[in-house]
């Protein structure tokens, strides 16, 4: 028969979930910024007079989606490696260092804000360049915050050190 209080600590408090508290699927929100900034670019078009320079646009836009892509392949491939999920709300047994985890803590939130960047100049749109940086904000404070609380907890002094030694975005 189960205890009821098996899953309760000390104080009777539930025992903390051994998963960061994501609220949120991750990708909705930039996608979210995506869509409402194609929504607002069709209903209030904003023209900066640069249509002679759509090409090169289209190019740096498409090169920033690309290595986004890259960066975002390249973290999922070292999380697998590593036995741990990309996914938030499954346990981590260890932090990864590794890859581009040297360089950003968040590589796969860092893949989908510059893919926000390369859409917008890839579209010209001005509208997903201005929503761009409220989902950085709303993934900060819907993902990385639950995530970084959670390996805080588990992890201590050495997930506050790599903190200290690599930087969250760049």
């Amino acid at each position: 028969m189960n205890d009821p209080n098996q899953d309760r600590d000390i104080v009777g408090a539930p025992a903390p979930r051994d998963a960061a508290a994501v609220p949120v699927f991750p990708p909705v929100i930039p996608l979210a910024a995506i869509l409402v900034g194609i929504g607002l670019g069709w209903l209030w078009p904003i023209d900066l007079g640069l249509g002679r320079l759509a090409s090169p646009f289209r190019w740096i836009g498409g090169a920033l989606i690309l290595a986004a892509l890259l960066l975002g392949a390249t973290a999922i491939v070292v999380f697998r490696r590593s036995g741990e999920s990309e996914k938030p709300w499954e346990p981590t047994s260890e932090i990864i260092v590794r890859g581009p985890f040297r360089f950003t803590r968040n590589p796969l939130y860092l893949q989908l804000v510059l893919i926000c960047l390369g859409l917008a100049l890839v579209l010209r749109n001005i509208w997903i360049l201005l929503l761009t940086p409220i989902a950085a904000g709303l993934l900060q404070r819907y993902a990385i915050r639950p995530e970084e609380k959670y390996l805080e907890r588990k992890f201590g002094e050495t997930y506050l050190a790599y903190k200290r030694r690599v930087r969250r975005w760049m």
